[in-house]
């Protein structure tokens, strides 16, 4: 899903990230001058509430494994975000950039993607040795006797 862009403004390049709660109006990528290979190519700053250029993210260079396009990777972050916005810029430094934004896969602990159906497990059927549900298949409780029942007077 595209969230915003970046375009060549007066030599810099510039442009804006919106999404449903995230309003960046005025962002720029700043050029990393580094002789480290793992450094990223550009730094993504913003405009802070006192109008400062502030560092809110960082780009590296990737190649896509299927069309071996080029495109900038990377993610947003600052303490005022619930979390960390991964994102990526496909396009170039002379026409511009689309900010491009998807939601990462979740996978279970063992590196599945989905779940297998329920099996029955030994010793107490889908219990797993703890005892049968008190849920009914339409969600109610079962099997509930009345305190009455259960204190003696």
């Amino acid at each position: 899903m595209n969230i915003g862009e970046i375009k060549p403004v007066n030599g810099r390049l510039e442009g804006h990230i919106a999404t449903r709660l995230l309003d960046l109006p005025k962002l720029g990528l700043r050029p990393v001058q580094s002789t480290n290979e793992r450094a990223p190519v550009f730094e993504v700053v913003a405009r802070n509430v006192g109008g400062r250029w502030v560092q809110i993210g960082a780009l590296w260079e990737a190649t896509a494994n299927v069309s071996g396009e080029s495109f900038l990777q990377g993610s947003l972050d600052d303490p005022s975000l619930p979390e960390p916005l991964p994102i990526a810029l496909f396009g170039s430094d002379q026409e511009g950039y689309r900010v491009a934004w998807r939601r990462r896969e979740n996978r279970d602990d063992f590196g599945g993607s989905q779940r297998s159906p329920r099996r029955e497990m030994s010793g107490g059927g889908m219990s797993g040795g703890f005892g049968d549900s008190t849920a009914g298949a339409d969600g109610s409780l079962m099997g509930r006797n009345d305190l009455d029942d259960e204190v003696p007077y």
